[in-house]
Order: structure tokens, then sequence, then C-alpha cells
């Protein structure tokens, strides 16, 4: 019979272990387990607890979710995680490695320094915003060709979806004593519960429709890390195939909640809003709000874990502020948003897909790329080339009254989500805007032109560098310039109410200040109205 090991025995071994491995080793503690760090390598070993979601209190389920950790990184991080390695010996002279019987196993890994972590960068300011678009292709590149969940496996159904937040919450009420946090978890208990029944029907279409996924189950800013100058994810969830057999959306919904509570509600809408276009799952926006909640909820659970571990106050003070503040944070997410339509409009070259990128950011608007819809109608990558002429082919009339009526239909997913909608193109044409703006009508959101102007040689500067960079969606080129200024139609008397204008030759510096797009908020909502 294999030795079962308590969780005061695994103390002592790892505490032998340091001394085992050599000078210098380094351990992480979680509430589920413990890390080594000797500068080389790392090594993982499950804590031998039961906790409902998690069960590793046997030496057998250890060993086979070390196996199933080591599987699964490996599809994200295989330069990493390089093998499960059995400890021998006994608990106070263990042998790692050992050929004797195994008392326990760990996974080893490559180690990489700790402030490698996005979120030591994020810390530190050093996170960049492309490196935030890196992270979202990964994301979409992984969820595209990971395998897909169907009815009937018993992942992602409705009731599961359900029980997993129900869980949280009832986890919660056992852990914490403070009565306001406890009124604050019973408020949000009420509001899963009303907004589960409101979604059950668009979570079994999800399912139906391939976007239940074996996932990473975990895509937090910890679990991801530059390694030798590339992005890379791991630590994905390997004890609870129920926690990685998740819709897409709440995948995404954990990152986009861990940058808001490290403080970058920014950065938070670009991940979203970058992945959304790379995917085109506009659809999951439905569920998305939903997912962030839980996901903030999950991570309360795991913070009032870890404070019921810890012996002192003083060492629980900051843990017990964490998970306030993942109450906290869910409780603002389960408000109604403030919806709009926003349409860009100027000629190629203006700026608008990369001053609208800021307000984006600072609103939590989704954009709509007519340059990305148009070539998605067509069975092509955003970066690919048609080879049309100026209002031939892709960009002819018939081709352009689609891209414009599938944007507006895409918008209806975005303002049901309770975001606004930026609807990026030119919308040179006055029956573009007028689509537009009887959307918003017919949704009962307010409407806006942002409307973009640039010298003509600034114009023809940016088309020229956009080409000869060739990573950008548009294919507008000088000619395409050419024929906006003989066909635009600009704004009549009448459309002037919804228009405000954007200095596309200001430095684009200013269109990431806080003051920058107060015109356009006011536009959409009146101060009258209150705080946007």
């Amino acid at each position: 019979m294999p030795v079962e090991l308590t969780l005061a025995d695994q103390a002592r071994l790892v505490a032998a272990l340091r001394e085992a491995l050599g000078p210098g080793v380094r351990v992480i503690e979680t509430h589920i387990s413990y890390v080594l760090l000797t500068g080389a390598h790392a090594y993982k070993i499950k804590k031998a607890v039961s906790l409902g979601f998690v069960d590793f209190s046997t030496l057998a389920l250890r060993r086979r979710y070390c196996d199933e950790e080591l599987r699964l990184n490996r599809r994200l991080a295989p330069a990493v995680y390089l093998d499960v390695v059995p400890i021998a010996g006994n608990v106070d002279r263990p042998e790692p490695g050992g050929t004797g019987e195994a008392i326990e196993y760990a996974v080893r890994m490559r180690e990489f320094p700790q402030e490698a972590l996005l979120s030591r960068e994020l810390e530190r300011g050093e996170l960049l915003p492309q490196e935030i678009d890196s992270l979202a292709a990964i994301v979409a590149a992984f969820h595209a060709r990971v395998a897909v969940a169907k009815p009937g496996d018993g992942y992602g159904s409705p009731e599961d979806v359900l029980g997993y937040a129900r869980e949280n919450v009832d986890r919660l009420e056992r852990l914490r004593g403070d009565r306001a946090e406890r009124n604050a978890l019973l408020a949000l208990r009420d509001w899963t519960e009303r907004e589960f029944a409101a979604l059950r029907g668009t979570i079994e279409a999800r399912l139906a429709g391939g976007f239940v996924r074996e996932g990473h189950g975990d895509l937090h800013l910890g679990n991801i890390a530059r390694v030798e100058g590339r992005i890379v994810v791991f630590d994905g969830i390997d004890f609870n195939a129920h926690l990685r057999w998740i819709d897409v959306a709440s995948e995404i919904a954990f990152t986009a909640m861990d940058l808001e509570d490290r403080g970058r509600p920014d950065l938070a809408h670009r991940f979203v809003d970058a992945y959304l276009s790379i995917t085109g799952d506009y659809a999951g926006l439905a569920v998305l709000r939903f997912y962030v909640v839980y996901r903030a909820l999950v991570r309360a659970k795991v913070a009032a874990l870890r404070a019921d571990q810890l012996a002192t106050a003083e060492g629980r003070a900051p843990v017990d502020l964490e998970c306030a503040g993942y109450v906290a944070l869910a409780r603002r997410h389960a408000t109604a948003g403030r919806p709009g339509i926003v349409v860009t409009h100027g000629l190629s070259g203006s700026g608008k897909t990369t001053r609208s990128q800021a307000f984006l950011e600072q609103v939590g608007a989704v954009r709509l790329r007519t340059d990305v819809e148009r070539k998605r109608l067509h069975g092509l990558a955003a970066t690919g080339r048609s080879g049309s002429e100026p209002g031939g082919g892709l960009y002819g009339a018939d081709a352009t009254r689609a891209t414009y009526e599938r944007v507006c239909e895409l918008a209806r997913a975005v303002v049901d989500s309770g975001r606004v909608a930026i609807l990026d193109g030119t919308f040179l044409m006055r029956w573009q805007r007028d689509l537009a703006r009887a959307l918003a009508a017919g949704l009962h959101v307010p409407f806006a032109i942002l409307a973009f102007g640039a010298k003509p040689e600034t114009l023809r500067r940016r088309i020229l560098a956009r080409s000869l960079a060739g990573s950008d969606a548009s294919e507008a080129d000088l000619a395409v310039l050419a024929h906006q200024l003989a066909t635009r139609e600009p704004p009549g008397p009448d459309e002037m109410r919804d228009v405000v204008a954007c200095d596309a030759e200001a430095p684009l510096a200013q269109a990431f200040a806080p003051e920058a797009w107060r015109d356009v908020r006011e536009r959409l909502w009146p101060p009258s109205a209150g705080p946007a």
C-alpha cells in the first residue's frame, strides 16, 4: 500500500526537499499546492486536500493530476513543462527522482524568473498595450485548436454553469463573517440567479454552437509570463475537468476581470475587443458580464480559502482585503451598462481606428471594423488582400452594403450586452450613417458620429506608411483616397447634432488623455443623466 501523507507530513516533506534540492531554494505556497524554485527548475507538489472543487486527498489522485497537468500545459508551454518526478525516501529524507517506492509526486518545470510574470510587469508599469494584443491573439489561436465539447458530454451545460456559480457564493458565505460582506454576497446570489434565468437559453445555444472547449481555466496574469521574449501561458487547471471545459467567453472574462482588479480596466477593454476582433464571437458578449462576476467570485473564494489556512490575523489581513476587493468588483459588474452606438466618419488615413482605440479603452466599448468584417464575410483573413479596385470587387456597391449591414447587425449584440458599439468605417455616404442612426433609434440608445479630419498631405503620408507595413486590415491606397474624395457625402445640416469633431492632426497621446473624449461622453450621456 502506498504511503498516504497528511498536510502536516507534506509540510515536513517540503521543508526537507528545500534542503535536499540545494541552497537558495524558495517555496511558494497556495491553497492547493507548494512550488519549490531552485533557480533552474520548479517542482510543484499538490497538497493533500479535498475542497469540493478539487480532490488531491490520495497519492494516486495526486499522481493522476500531475500527469494531467503535464499534458494540458504542454499545449501552451511545451518548453516549460518537462516531466513528472517521483519522490522516494521518506518525509524527512526525500529523494527526488529516487528509484524506491514513491511517497509523493511533483511536476518538474523549467524555472523562469518570477519577475517575468505579467502580473509583475504590470506592477512595474512595463506591460505594453501591444502585448495585450499579442496575448489576445495567443488565446484566440489556442481556442481555435482545442477540443470542442458536445451537448451530452457533461460539460458546459446550464446546470453545470449555475452549479459552480452557486458554489462560489455558498463557500464564501461559509467563510466570511463580516455582515456587510455577507449582505453583498446575498445580493450577488440573487443577481446570479436572475441573470442565469435570463441567459439559460443562450448558454445552451453556446454549448450547441461549439463555444464550450477544453480551455486553460485559470487565465489570469499570474499564470502568464514572458519567457525568452515570448508570452507564455502556463498553470492551467488540471484538477477539475468542469473548470477547464468552459465557454470561451468565461476564459476571456477571467483575464479581463484580473486586469481590471489590478487597476487597468483600459487594458481589460483592449483585451476583450482584440479577442473579439480576431474570433468574431460577438455573440459571446451576451454572457460575458455573467462570467466576469463569476470569475471575480472565484478569486474571492480562493482568497477566502487561503485566509482560512493562515494562522494569524496579521497574515490574514491582506488576503481578507483581496477577497473584499473581488466581491466589490463583482458588485460593480452586476449592474446595467450604459450602451450606445458611435460611428467614425472620415477619409482613409484620418486616424479613425488609431484614435477610437483610446475611446474604446476609456468607456469599455467594443469596436466593429468594416475593414475586418468585410474580409470575414468573404472568407479572408483580416490582413488578407482582395486585389479589388476602388469601388469594385469587395468594395463594390453590393459588398459594401452587405458589410455595413453586417456591422450594424453585430452592433445589436454589443448594445444588448450593455456596451457601446463603435462602428469603425469611413461612413462617407449618407445611407451608411442613416443605417446606424436608425439602429440606435430602434434600440433606444444614444448615437454619435466621430468626425475625423486631417490635411490631405497627412492622409497620403499615413496611407503610404500603412501600405508599406502591410499589417492592417485596410486596403486603402492613394487611388482609394482619390475615389473617396470624389464620391463622399459630408454630413448634412440635420446630421450636425450628432457630430463630434475630432482633430486627427493632434498628437496621438492627447487621444488617451482622460479629458479627450468629454464631448463624446456628453453627447452620449448628458450630465443631466448622471455620471457615465
